[in-house]
């Protein structure tokens, strides 16, 4: 992991960790790599949520772009995934969103997409982190007929409008579905293509001004969508974050459908339409215990990942595996998109329940989550205790203990002197029962600080 550039980007305190200084040389060193090497009229397409400081990071990213001689062409509000669509499709050299996904609106990022709409390799991004902390001599200034242009470039943010709309088999005929856009980058173009399939659609949190997104509303904040759901007789909600690259969903009970439930419910009906290619569904090691029993039952492998869906995309994209995702709502269904989108995720859900003519409730009824415990635990040494004798007998314990019935894990915080303690099992008290004993056995071998 780098300094600056995480699993998920560039994130940090808009005008402290992330400043337009960091957007400008960022924008100058990717103007300038992809106008080197021979290379002429390099194309850059950024996109950006509603963050008040997204504005800044836009106008600096296209300044540094242009000073390279490389062309900066702006999507303006958009999501995650059509920029890594509009990369990939409009053969662009890079893509740039402007994000900081579902945190608050004062923290905001920089995530990097290579010319298939992947995120960029850590090799390029090395370099980009060299530039910044100015161990890389001064790049030249683009002059006279070879500085860059700035291109308004709405029109591809309704190529993607189109291609979420000819995804679907048939119309949505009515359904009534609501949307919470986060007060994000999906406030217009959740609407947009669902009413394009026929839905009969009601929005919420769609008035971004600047602060508000996130801010009790969305995939991270979801009460406020089941009562809407419920109060207003809907069919299904769709809650996606701030850019759009994740998807819960509530179904017509008020019930959350997470993401390992929604992988389930599509992975089943892709299965019985023999279209689950590899027979295949990539988790991360976080995905809930009740997943896996589900799938053992209907037959379908599983493979686990580290967490973050950049692990998630490596391994279905080495492996040829079609679906894969995080229970947060990141889920990427690799045959339309490379990387995670809260629009497509909708959509899919959407056509199950028209396939099926199930309600999302008994869709997800198959796939029972198991109560869940976790408990941040501060170490003095994260390996050294991982490697202790006494913490391993307890894991070993716990493990022999819940059988099939349920499992701990126990794993290092990446940025953080931080282990982190789950247990899934039948009720929350035998949760409890073994996070404290797994944590007891830290204390006793001295590894122990503090409980978070």
């Amino acid at each position: 992991m780098g300094k600056y550039f995480g699993t998920d980007g560039f994130r940090g305190r808009a005008g402290v960790e992330l400043t337009a200084e960091h957007a400008f040389k960022i924008g100058r060193f990717l103007g300038w790599y992809y106008c080197n090497d021979d290379r002429e009229g390099a194309r850059i397409v950024i996109g950006k949520d509603t963050r008040r400081s997204s504005y800044t990071f836009e106008s600096a990213l296209a300044a540094g772009i242009t000073a390279s001689g490389a062309d900066a062409y702006l999507l303006h509000v958009t999501t995650t995934p059509c920029v890594s669509f509009i990369t990939r499709t409009e053969n662009f050299d890079c893509g740039v969103m402007i994000s900081a996904s579902h945190n608050p609106y004062y923290d905001n990022g920089i995530k990097l997409m290579n010319g298939i709409g992947e995120k960029m390799d850590d090799e390029l991004l090395d370099k980009v982190e060299a530039y910044i902390d100015g161990e890389i001599g001064e790049l030249p200034y683009a002059s006279d007929e070879k500085i860059g242009k700035t291109v308004d470039f709405y029109s591809g943010r309704n190529r993607y409008i189109g291609y979420l709309t000819n995804l679907a088999s048939s119309p949505f005929d009515n359904r009534k579905v609501a949307l919470d856009c986060a007060n994000g980058s999906s406030w217009m173009i959740g609407r947009a293509v669902f009413d394009a399939l026929g839905a009969k659609t009601y929005v919420i949190n769609n008035e971004p001004d600047g602060v508000n997104i996130n801010a009790n509303c969305g995939s991270t904040h979801i009460d406020g969508l089941r009562k809407y759901v419920v109060e207003n007789g809907l069919e299904v909600g769709f809650a996606f974050d701030g850019d759009a690259d994740r998807c819960l969903a509530v179904d017509e009970l008020g019930n959350v459908v997470n993401g390992d439930q929604i992988m389930y419910i599509v992975a089943k009906n892709l299965k019985s339409k023999g279209q689950l290619v590899n027979n295949t569904v990539v988790t991360t090691i976080m995905s809930n215990f009740g997943l896996y029993k589900a799938l053992d039952e209907l037959g379908i492998g599983y493979e686990k990942t580290a967490v973050g869906d950049r692990y998630v995309y490596e391994n279905m994209k080495e492996n040829g595996h079609i679906i894969g995702g995080e229970q947060s709502g990141h889920i990427i269904f690799r045959k339309y998109a490379h990387t995670g989108d809260g629009l497509i995720t909708a959509v899919m859900i959407m056509e199950v329940m028209s396939q099926t003519q199930l309600p999302l409730s008994s869709l997800a009824a198959g796939c029972e989550m198991y109560p869940q415990v976790l408990k941040n635990v501060e170490v003095d040494d994260k390996d050294a205790t991982l490697e202790d004798e006494e913490v391993k007998k307890a894991v070993q314990e716990c493990t022999d203990t819940l059988g099939d019935t349920g499992r701990v894990l126990l794993r290092k915080s990446g940025t953080e002197p931080v282990l982190r303690v789950m247990s899934e099992a039948k009720s929350f008290e035998d949760c409890e029962k073994h996070v404290d004993h797994i944590i007891d056995a830290m204390k006793w071998s001295g590894h122990l600080i503090k409980v978070r």
